[in-house]
């Protein structure tokens, strides 16, 4: 019982510290595989908007249960993949930073509310949003990095904070229903504020 309590503050602890294990060797130019996995690795870490709405997912996923805990961050997953690779390919529009943002206001509003949604509708609203966080990590991606170890990091990054979100939640409401919607409150107004 007492590991089960420290494993969210270890799970931080490893969190906080990927982007700084990821980008110990900067400036290494080139398509190798460590550094080109390094760098996407990071990225999902280098904002608040991709770090709070990828967690959400995996709260929201928590709170959903049953299927949902694996099915709705897949989705994310696997249609962030596809918006990376259109994003890389040149696709952008105008409303991406916006509809980044708007990702982040309602997966947290989905959290604070404990919103409960059929597993195919929870998926493909969350698809939605994986298309623009995968648009940005695509288009964001450095020119000297190989496309698929990069997109390999971020999608691993991806994984990881789904997983941090499902066992948060799950932790969380052991304790009380109402921590994971106050968390997801939080993310709401942290999703104002970054707007």
């Amino acid at each position: 019982m007492r590991t089960l309590r420290r494993f969210p503050i270890r799970i931080a602890a490893l969190l906080s510290a990927l982007p700084s294990l990821a980008l110990a060797h900067p400036g290494h130019e080139g398509h190798d595989f460590g550094w080109d996995f390094s760098a996407g690795l990071a990225h999902p870490f280098s904002g608040w908007d991709h770090l709070l709405a990828m967690i959400a997912v995996g709260l929201w996923a928590a709170q959903l249960g049953g299927r949902a805990r694996w099915l709705v961050p897949a989705s994310f997953v696997g249609l962030m993949a596809l918006g990376a690779a259109l994003g890389e390919a040149g696709l952008a529009f105008a409303g991406l930073e916006q509809g980044i943002a708007a990702s982040v206001l309602a997966l947290g509003l989905l959290v604070a509310g404990a919103v409960r949604l059929p597993v195919a509708a929870g998926m493909a609203l969350v698809g939605l949003f994986a298309l623009f966080h995968g648009l940005a990590h695509g288009g964001e991606m450095p020119a000297s990095a190989a496309g698929l170890n990069y997109g390999f990091g971020f999608i691993a990054a991806t994984a990881l904070l789904h997983a941090a979100g499902l066992g948060a939640g799950a932790l969380a409401a052991r304790r009380s229903t109402l921590l994971p919607r106050l968390a997801g409150g939080a993310i709401a107004v942290s999703a104002l504020l970054l707007a």
